[in-house]
């Protein structure tokens, strides 16, 4: 495979969250001295440990080296929704530990959303739908949203050898709203078809978003966007960044869609229901809870 090596970086700070901060190094610090306590749960909430996640399991040995946190749209367990897949209450770390930080979390949570359904407005309008369209209550109207906070260790990936940061995959829903230090470490394949697959980082950007296209998008458009290939290389230097995660409502069936479609260009997948398709991916790509034990 083919590399293209970057030549300088920048830092990023978006939604008044810098990660380059030696806050965020101490709330990791102080995060692990709670993680067993705050374990992820059957719900995806709560701490990932390393090797918890293996994106490519073709290519990989162990699986990704990184820790997470996942944190999702907050619902109390004496709601109906609470019964859901991926819908329940988040586990906060204690406000003695990390006082306010649950309120910064749910801030950036609640930003994040907002900007997505901005950028949402904007893919309707180049497919040729109402502006609105993915604002329905069945799509970001009751949305499955997941704010994940990453550190990558400060292993040299080998990729030769199965060792990545995160492997090759590409994300499952609509789109996914990136926030990166000032490391390299994320690379994208324009061309996922292509053989051999040529891989690009991408420069960390001051003050925005790294947005990538998901698995959702490329069915309704058809293939009209492409859901983007990335992984994480790992180059000796601790690496932070926060994913959010898009994602429709549970019972949204995602089909192609009729601006996207035509005799000569039928639809090239079936329609999927997206709480079947991302519990599946989570299924095939995440350690059982068993494990934990």
């Amino acid at each position: 495979m083919n590399t293209l090596i970057p030549e300088s970086a920048n830092v990023s700070l978006l939604n008044c969250i810098d990660l380059s901060s030696s806050d965020v190094q101490l709330s990791v610090s102080l995060l692990k001295q709670e993680k067993m306590k705050l374990l992820k749960n059957e719900k995806s909430r709560g701490y990932t440990p390393l090797f918890d996640e293996n994106l490519n399991p073709a290519n990989q040995i162990h699986g990704d080296y990184k820790e997470g946190y996942y944190i999702g749209i907050e619902v109390s367990e004496d709601q109906s929704d609470a019964q859901k897949p991926f819908y329940g209450p988040n586990k906060w770390p204690s406000e003695d530990i990390l006082p306010r930080w649950r309120k910064t979390m749910e801030k950036y949570h609640q930003e994040a959303l907002e900007v997505s359904r901005s950028i949402s407005r904007l893919i309707a309008l180049a497919l040729g739908l109402d502006i609105n369209f993915f604002d329905q209550p069945e799509m970001l109207g009751n949305p499955i949203a997941t704010l994940r906070l990453l550190h990558y260790e400060g292993r040299t990936s080998e990729p030769a050898n199965g060792i990545f940061g995160a492997g090759a995959h590409t994300d499952y829903g609509l789109i996914t709203l990136l926030a990166t230090d000032d490391n390299y470490g994320l690379q994208i394949c324009k061309d996922k078809d292509a053989k051999p697959q040529i891989w690009e980082y991408v420069p960390p950007l001051k003050g925005a978003f790294i947005v990538n296209l998901g698995d959702m998008l490329e069915r309704w458009s058809n293939c009209f966007f492409r859901s983007t290939l990335h992984r994480v290389l790992g180059n000796g230097q601790e690496r932070f960044s926060i994913a959010f995660f898009v994602e429709p409502s549970h019972e949204c069936i995602v089909e192609c869609l009729p601006t996207c479609q035509s005799e000569k260009n039928p639809p090239k997948f079936p329609p999927i229901k997206c709480e079947d398709y991302i519990s599946q991916k989570y299924k095939d790509t995440h350690a059982d809870l068993s494990s934990y034990a």
